[in-house]
């Protein structure tokens, strides 16, 4: 039932307020939208997300029809994987902060949202991404991926460099010979193999397993775990009975993902027993382990690498020069070593990162489950949502909310340099938090998240010592833009161009 008197509310504050719990003069409204007639209303939503209207006007249409960035809707998949599709969904900058209050909401088994894969494709184990910080194995597990990163933090940037450089001396060669070259197989192997030798003292092309095929095996793994909430692009009557109907069958990755664990098992032994002095058996950390390194971290630089190349290449010959000059002048006084010290001396360079983490995040959902009856805030309006109702962001309306960031839907590399870009941090959520706010074993924020923000720098760094100038060729896919380079314009310092490890 609707109120008109004064509550307090959760959710972000605008501009002018700081604090995440503020008293206001909303009346609570009741949440607008509907869910349909059970069975075929997620049905039809679900064939309109995919097919008739695709994400963004899903959501747009809705916010239109509604005059309400919170309300009621089915999200994907719906029958026969999913038993409940109804969420709340939050698609502004206040509301959205929600989300990551650990306090207030759950997150248990909602890191694909309305369905959980199966168990199967994870060596029988509920891995860290479904397990709420309530869990007694959430602050281990964390805890264990932190000493995994503390431990191998030297050779991070080493790594990137010689995993990158490869990447680039073949896409070089590449354009020079043949007059293009695509990004995404080459990234995939750099990825991988960064990942490897970087956290695992491993190079994979010098073990059993190789590296030939392997990024592919990742991606069918992964695959079969976000296919019912993946467009594949294939003709409707194909997706739905194949994709979004019934689970894939997890027997088909056994040998493939028999072949990763035993890998992983075999140059982890150092990380193995520090589990087994936390308490966290072997086999369960090393199944761990590898969902971080392949569906976290080669899954997260598979996708957001081609995005901030296809946002860089797109901000043309200008910035790429005022780039190249910051990023070549902060590694020269710094000795000629690409260092932390150096890359904090690249506030351009820093505030394109997170400018493409903002207006395209590489994981664009949100979910959690309300621990009791809350009252949530909009900029404009409260809503009251009870305990046990499923609460869902789309991330890209919420970090390109107009309301906090001006001209929100362009790409502007310069929008966090200096004090007042840097208050805008707080609204870049790419990790499931606040740009601002620490990763910890009591929240939920990307273990990584410090790291995913070094490699994508390293990336432009890389980058532009080695060139002045470059140009792509942008395709459209269902899962990540297809980025080719058609042309590089190689830096003509000899001192910076390649980087010195």
């Amino acid at each position: 039932m609707s109120m008109n008197c004064p509550h307090e509310v959760e959710g972000s504050s605008s501009h002018s307020d700081t604090s995440t719990n503020a008293v206001v003069n909303f009346p609570v409204r009741d949440i607008p939208g509907k869910y349909g007639t059970p069975f075929f209303g997620p049905i039809l939503d679900r064939l309109k997300y995919f097919h008739f209207q695709g994400k963004e006007k899903y959501f747009s249409s809705r916010v239109k029809k509604y005059q309400s960035t919170v309300f009621r809707a089915n999200m994907p998949p719906g029958p026969f994987i999913s038993s409940n599709s109804k969420v709340v969904v939050l698609l502004d900058a206040k509301s959205f902060p929600i989300l990551f209050d650990v306090t207030k909401v759950e997150k248990k088994d909602v890191f694909t949202g309305t369905y959980v894969p199966s168990t199967k494709l994870t060596g029988g184990y509920r891995v860290l991404a479904y397990l709420d910080p309530s869990e007694p194995n959430h602050c281990k597990l964390k805890q264990l991926l932190f000493f995994l990163f503390h431990s191998r933090r030297e050779f991070i940037i080493p790594e990137f460099g010689r995993s990158f450089g490869e990447l680039f001396d073949t896409l070089e060669c590449k354009v020079a010979t043949k007059g293009k070259a695509r990004f995404d197989g080459l990234n995939d192997k750099a990825c991988f193999n960064f990942v490897c030798r970087s956290f695992f003292a491993t190079n994979p092309a010098d073990t059993k397993l190789g590296i030939r095929g392997v990024p592919t095996k990742i991606l069918v793994w992964i695959l079969f775990q976000i296919s019912p909430i993946a467009s594949t692009g294939l003709p409707c009557f194909l997706e739905e009975p194949l994709f979004h109907t019934c689970l894939l069958p997890p027997c088909l990755m056994r040998s493939n993902y028999k072949k990763l664990y035993d890998f992983f098992y075999t140059y982890s032994g150092w990380i193995l027993d520090e589990a087994e002095k936390m308490g966290i058996e072997r086999e369960e950390a090393c199944h761990n382990l590898l969902f971080a390194a392949c569906f976290n971290a080669f899954g997260a630089m598979r996708i957001f690498f081609p995005i901030l190349i296809k946002w860089i290449g797109r901000s043309g010959a200008k910035i790429h020069k005022q780039l190249a000059d910051e990023i070549r002048s902060a590694v020269a006084s710094h000795g000629g070593n690409v260092s932390l010290k150096a890359i904090e001396d690249m506030p351009l360079m820093k505030s394109a990162v997170y400018e493409a983490l903002r207006i395209e995040p590489p994981v664009p959902f949100q979910y959690a489950t309300a621990k009791k009856d809350l009252v949530i805030q909009s900029h404009d309006s409260a809503f009251e949502v009870k305990q046990g109702e499923l609460l869902f962001g789309y991330q890209p309306f919420a970090t390109k909310d107009p309301k906090v960031f001006e001209r929100a839907d362009e790409f502007i590399a310069e929008r966090f340099v200096g004090v007042e870009g840097e208050k805008l941090l707080k609204y870049v959520v790419w990790s499931n938090g606040p740009e601002t706010e620490d990763t910890s074993v009591e929240n939920k924020q990307c273990a990584a998240k410090d790291i995913v923000v070094l490699v994508s720098r390293l990336l432009l760094v890389e980058l532009f010592l080695r060139y002045d100038s470059f140009e792509v060729k942008i395709h459209t896919s269902p899962l990540l833009p297809l980025v080719t380079f058609t042309s590089v314009t190689k830096c003509n310092d000899p001192s910076t161009e390649k980087l010195k490890q």
